[in-house]
């Protein structure tokens, strides 16, 4: 392999908010700081940069950037403000950490173009954010708080990657979701009719249409409620005129998805009983589900189903640079139509998808299906003179 080198990257801007949202020196100081980690070659390698964000992880240890960097692409791994703390997480924020590391991508790097590589959560938010930058339109947060996109100058990327991309987190929410909790203070409480993981449960894979239908119908409910009781609290804040403006809430059980159970559930080559966090019954349960412990605030940018703006689906249809879309047949996270549903949408004419047979969606142990991987890309990259 030929060698890489990693180099720390720090990109930081002033910003001032209402309130201290995350904790510690990160934002609390009217400056935002991102980190991250410039993976690239040792000698040679293009002028241009892969740039991937997570809204919530770090990525500089998958395996994906430093195979795509010893292939002569360096790759630019940055963290947003909300690095490892969903909790607070507003995504009209997370554009503009977005916008500002490619801005020091171009300006303080030196880099002729900017590709962003949206690998899982990361795929929505490369498309929320270009769609920003061509087309803005944000002025607010889904909770009224200003953030200004329009009047941001976000830099458009060069192109679009979409490797192993879900449409949001709001939909993967609301598909995860146990629908069998009617009483959010008491996990316990549960609608058996919909309790998955019961030995009781009325049905069994493959699950009837009808019921399916229904428990989808339920997840959505039970999402809505819970976005009901976020506008409710955060009026009530507002309207005493103190100095409380936020509060923090627990959401139980929000792994209860079947297609992880079912085969026949858009079929792919997914391992069923288990998911990406291991078995779903005690990933429905334990302490670090998805929107496990959120704000009021990011839970109508993030989470809610009918306010989150970072929809892929949506954000595709406002976006006119090259894409190309990579789809893991063996994803064990992301739902197999996912990827072809943002391929679809997008509105740019110079755009391709493809399928990698086998792949899982962190490609652990799987040294063939990463090297398809960074060969489909690098040379889609290539053909377009990058």
């Amino acid at each position: 392999m030929p060698a890489i080198e990693h180099r720390w990257v720090h990109v930081s801007f002033e910003e001032t908010s209402q309130f201290t949202e995350t904790y510690g020196f990160v934002g609390s100081q009217g400056t935002i700081n991102l980190e991250g980690v410039l993976i690239r070659p040792v000698e040679g390698g293009s002028d241009t940069v892969f740039l991937m964000m997570h809204p919530s992880s770090t990525l500089q240890l998958l395996p994906l950037p430093a195979a795509v960097a010893a292939a002569g692409y360096p790759v630019l791994c940055m963290g947003s403000r909300y690095v490892k703390n969903d909790a607070p997480l507003i995504y009209e924020k997370v554009a503009l950490d977005l916008g500002a590391c490619v801005r020091h991508a171009k300006e303080r790097l030196g880099y002729r173009k900017v590709v962003l590589l949206g690998w899982s959560g990361g795929g929505s938010l490369a498309l929320f954010y270009q769609s920003q930058a061509e087309r803005p339109t944000i002025a607010a947060t889904p909770a009224g708080d200003p953030v200004d996109l329009k009047a941001a100058g976000l830099w458009p990327a060069d192109g679009v990657v979409l490797e192993a991309a879900h449409r949001s987190r709001a939909q993967t929410l609301c598909d995860w979701i146990d629908p069998s909790v009617r009483n959010e203070l008491d996990p316990d409480d549960r609608d058996p009719e919909f309790d998955l993981y019961s030995p009781a449960l009325p049905v069994r894979p493959p699950y009837p249409a009808d019921w399916l239908a229904a428990f989808r119908a339920g997840q959505v409910r039970r999402v809505r409620r819970i976005t009901e009781r976020v506008q409710e609290t955060l009026h009530t804040l507002r309207s005493r005129g103190t100095a409380e403006v936020e509060r923090g809430f627990v959401t139980h059980r929000t792994m209860a998805e079947p297609r992880f159970l079912d085969a026949a559930i858009e079929p792919n080559d997914r391992p069923i009983g288990r998911c990406y966090l291991g078995v779903p019954e005690t990933v429905n349960t334990g302490p670090v589900g998805l929107a496990r412990f959120s704000m009021l605030r990011s839970w109508l940018s993030q989470w809610s189903i009918d306010h989150s703006r970072a929809d892929g689906e949506t954000c595709a249809a406002a976006i006119s640079v090259p894409m190309i879309a990579i789809e893991h047949s063996a994803d064990d996270a992301v739902p197999q139509p996912d990827v072809s549903l943002m391929y679809r949408a997008c509105a740019s004419v110079d755009k391709e998808m493809h399928c990698i047979r086998g792949a899982s969606h962190y490609f652990k142990g799987q040294p063939a299906q990463l090297k398809e991987s960074v060969d489909l890309m690098t040379g889609w990259a290539r053909r377009h003179g990058w």
